[in-house]
This record gives C-alpha cells, sequence and structure tokens, in this order.
C-alpha cells in the first residue's frame, strides 16, 4: 500500500512554467493518476504526460495510469442545491475509483501524484479527493502521507498575457464562476475573475454595465493561446466565435477573464 500522494500544481500546460518545487516533486512520483474525459480531451493527458518526459530523469522510473472519469452529470440544467448534491455524489465516485486503482498497486510503488492543471488551489477537486482517499484509509489504520505544490494559475497568466494587474491600486479581486457571475457581480466587488464559465455568462451584463473592459484568455501558456481585450459589449461576439471555433477544433476549452469596471 502507498505511503504518500503529491498534489502536483503544474501550470497551464507549459514545462517552462513549472516551479523548482515542483520539477523536484515529480521526481519522486512512482505512480502518476490522471483522469480519462474521453478521446475529445485526450490532449490533456498527452500535455501531462510531455510536462513528466521533459523534468523527469530518464533513469527515474514511474508510471503514468488513466483513470476513467466517472460522469459529472448536467450541471446547467441544476438548481444550487442539485448541482451541489451532483458535485458531492461525483467527487464520491471519484474516490471510489482512485482508490480501487491505488489499492491495486505493486509495493514497489509508493508515491500517487497527481498532475493539477493551474494551481490546486482554484476550482479544483483534487485536494478534496485526496483529504477524503487519506481519510477513507486511516479509518483502517492506515496512515498515508500528502502535500500539495503549487503552480502558476490561469488568473495569474491571463493578466501577465495582457499585461495587466488582477486589482487597480488598495482595490479587492473577485474570484467567481460563471454559474454565479450574474445574481452576485456588483462594480463595489471590483476587479473580477472568472473561471469555469462555458457559456460566458458575462453576456448579460453586457447592456446592463456597458463601461465594463473584458480580459479574456484560453488555451493560455501553450502554443494554441488566444487572447481578446476590449469593452465587453463591443468584444463578447467576437469572445464567442473565437471560442466556438477552438472547442470545435480541439474537442475542449479551458479559458478564463477579468471584468474591470471603468
Amino acid at each position: 500500500m502507498i505511503s504518500r500522494v503529491r498534489i502536483i500544481g503544474i501550470g497551464m500546460g507549459n514545462p517552462t512554467h513549472l516551479t523548482g518545487e515542483a520539477v523536484a516533486a515529480l521526481g519522486t512520483v512512482d505512480v502518476f493518476l490522471v483522469a480519462d474525459k474521453g478521446e475529445r480531451a485526450s490532449d490533456l493527458v498527452t500535455a501531462r504526460q510531455a510536462i513528466c518526459d521533459a523534468v523527469i530523469p530518464a533513469d527515474r522510473p514511474y508510471r503514468l495510469v488513466e483513470v476513467p472519469d466517472p460522469k459529472r452529470g448536467p450541471d446547467a440544467e441544476r438548481d444550487s442545491a442539485a448541482y451541489g448534491d451532483g458535485v458531492r455524489d461525483w467527487h464520491a465516485a471519484r474516490v471510489a475509483t482512485y482508490a480501487e486503482v491505488i489499492e491495486s498497486l505493486g509495493d514497489a510503488e509508493q508515491t500517487v501524484g497527481f498532475l493539477v492543471w493551474g494551481d490546486p488551489a482554484f476550482y479544483d477537486s483534487t485536494i478534496r479527493i485526496v483529504d477524503a482517499l487519506v481519510a477513507r484509509w486511516a479509518t483502517s489504520g492506515h496512515y498515508v502521507d500528502h502535500d500539495v505544490i503549487a503552480g502558476i494559475s490561469a488568473p495569474q497568466l491571463l493578466a501577465a498575457r495582457h499585461r495587466i494587474t488582477l486589482n487597480r491600486i488598495g482595490s479587492p479581486v473577485h474570484i467567481t464562476t460563471g454559474r454565479r457571475l450574474v445574481e452576485e457581480y456588483d462594480p463595489g466587488l471590483g476587479d473580477v475573475v472568472v473561471m469555469l464559465d462555458g457559456h460566458l455568462a458575462c453576456a448579460a451584463l453586457a447592456e446592463r454595465h456597458p463601461g465594463l473592459e473584458l480580459f479574456w484568455g484560453a488555451y493560455l501558456g501553450t502554443p494554441d493561446e488566444l487572447l481578446v481585450s476590449g469593452r465587453l459589449h463591443d468584444v463578447i461576439e467576437q469572445v464567442r466565435q473565437v471560442r466556438a471555433a477552438a472547442r470545435e477544433r480541439h474537442g475542449w476549452v479551458m479559458d478564463t477573464y477579468l471584468l474591470r469596471s471603468p
């Protein structure tokens, strides 16, 4: 049975974005577990493999194991209560799936690693999954150490690519999701970073707040990087078209954006 789990933030898919701490951590892992989200997202698995190949010494043996990801359900059709229940059910299914894989590993494979896109602290379930796994094993008397290695996050890279700060002098930054944006948006929040917005909820704010600026980015830090900025009212259709074309081309899209009041 394993003795350690390492949750490693790998930035946005570019090996040069790895911190020195992340590089050192990668070299200690025996088995990396990667969620298999289907053929349309297979290049995300390939990107993780490329990162490992780029920085792990050739004489350091390791395996990358793809684990089928449980179905999550139709989030867009759920109210807040059903959404929360659905996510918790999905997490429980993930815990059971990962536990089965980990508990079948050989005795020589003592350290398991999870490669987290961006930073594990931002809208990612891996820390919760690992906490649940560690608690599960503790109930049977087996104690597993685990740690978290920070990575460059999408909001950080978004700001760098647009050559802006995420906040203005002495002002706050509010980080939220597309699901919550419209109901909670207020200029008093300061600059607003939006993640997990598959439907560009910000479009609903264009008429209500005509002065809002949008700084949008997708595939940040990769050769496919896309950037758009301007008044939300003026550029939202451009973003919608660019995003749809990119999703059709790649089969997936990961993007984030900043909303800034004038």
